[in-house]
């Protein structure tokens, strides 16, 4: 194989996958919520969260979802640059305080774009505590290869 098609093949693939676990503590919680300008009190105010349907205080779906992009962002750019192009999330259970959880995203596609120069990354990923989907994801990056 010459050197000019190994530049052109992308180092990732379908399947493949990446994860790292996140501990939410009510201190993280609110200080990230009052960064993102999220006053609801079940971010802040045990009280009120205690006496809500969830029991507690609960993290804001921005603080999460950042760091599922943020963990996209950390892996594609490890090897090159990488932006981000399209996310949509499903909040199916919150996130409560005190809860370790684990994000995984797998790339379920992978389309070469020259308009871009670099490769549309396709992904499904999750947030998840003890095989329970607190969140569903999808996902675009756009990954050029250094």
């Amino acid at each position: 194989m010459d050197a000019g098609n190994a530049v052109n093949r992308p180092e990732f693939y379908v399947g493949q996958s990446f994860e790292k676990s996140f501990h939410f503590d009510e201190q993280a919680i609110s200080i990230f919520a009052s960064a993102a300008g999220d006053t609801n009190p079940l971010h802040h105010d045990r009280v009120v969260a205690e006496r809500s349907r969830f029991g507690g205080i609960i993290a804001s779906g921005t603080h999460y979802t950042a760091l599922m992009m943020g963990l996209v962002a950390d892996y594609f750019s490890r090897n090159g640059e990488a932006v981000g192009l399209e996310f949509s999330f499903q909040f199916r259970k919150a996130v409560p305080a005190g809860s370790t959880m684990q994000a995984e995203w797998t790339i379920t596609e992978v389309e070469r774009s020259d308009k871009l120069g670099g490769h549309i990354v396709h992904l499904s990923g999750t947030l998840k505590r003890d095989q329970v989907v607190h969140v569903a994801a999808l996902g675009k990056a756009l990954a050029i290869q250094g």
